[in-house]
């Protein structure tokens, strides 16, 4: 069991504070759902288990996965099961589009961005969410990290326009996050025995450390970035 594992448990101001970058996407994606109209067709390129769909109740939810990520996860409420490279639409067909921490999975991120360029509507609109620091997951399905150069690079060439690239915290919020990490290499078998002295060590810095987060002013240190851009109409 990670600590994630554990942190969902949390009261919510905790596990927003604990686990800011997932708090941060999930604010991001009830954002977007909330600017789209009634109706709306909105893809999910990436979905895995669904985890965003209740987002979408007044729109037109289509969940695409390739379902190779995690063996482990439930892909059952897969729409359809696709290359987000290849995908299986017309062009022209979604009012929306949301990738979220999928792109790095993905061998040739720019087709990707260039099949969902194709598949949303003119005026389309796609909300990206990537990791810059993150630890090596899905292997062997896991090839990229990205700045907000590289983004921005993917982006226009896919014929995106009005960025809106934001990191998702600073140096103090990434030193948190990895502190807690550690917390993984005290579970299972004989080395549960060290969790609690773990979690005495590295617990009450990684609390603390995010309200030092306003002396990053340059982001350049960040767990990933949430972008939002518009197809070029």
């Amino acid at each position: 069991m990670r600590y994630s594992a554990l942190a969902e448990s949390l009261p919510r101001p905790l596990r927003r504070h604990v686990l800011h970058f997932e708090s941060i996407i999930e604010d991001a994606v009830a954002q977007f759902a909330e600017d789209l109209p009634p109706g709306a067709w909105v893809l999910d390129a990436g979905a895995g288990e669904c985890r965003y769909a209740h987002f979408f109740g007044h729109q037109r939810y289509c969940a695409v996965d390739l379902a190779v990520g995690d063996r482990a996860w439930d892909y059952s409420g897969l729409d359809a099961l696709a290359d987000v490279m290849v995908l299986p639409f017309r062009s022209n067909s979604f009012a929306g589009c949301l990738n979220i921490v999928t792109l790095e999975h993905v061998a040739e991120p720019g087709c990707a961005l260039a099949e969902i360029s194709r598949a949303l509507s003119p005026g389309g609109s796609l909300l990206l969410v990537v990791p810059h620091e993150w630890e090596v997951h899905q292997a062997p399905h896991d090839y990229f990290r990205y700045t907000r150069h590289g983004l921005e690079y993917l982006l226009e060439r896919a014929g995106f326009h009005e960025f809106e690239i934001r990191p998702v915290g600073g140096y103090f919020r990434l030193l948190a996050r990895r502190l807690l990490n550690g917390l993984q290499f005290f579970s299972g078998g004989w080395r549960w025995i060290g969790f609690l002295p773990a979690a005495i060590l590295l617990v009450p810095p990684a609390l603390v450390l995010p309200f030092l987060d306003f002396l990053d002013h340059d982001r350049n240190f960040t767990l990933g970035y949430v972008c939002t851009a518009k197809k070029q109409s």
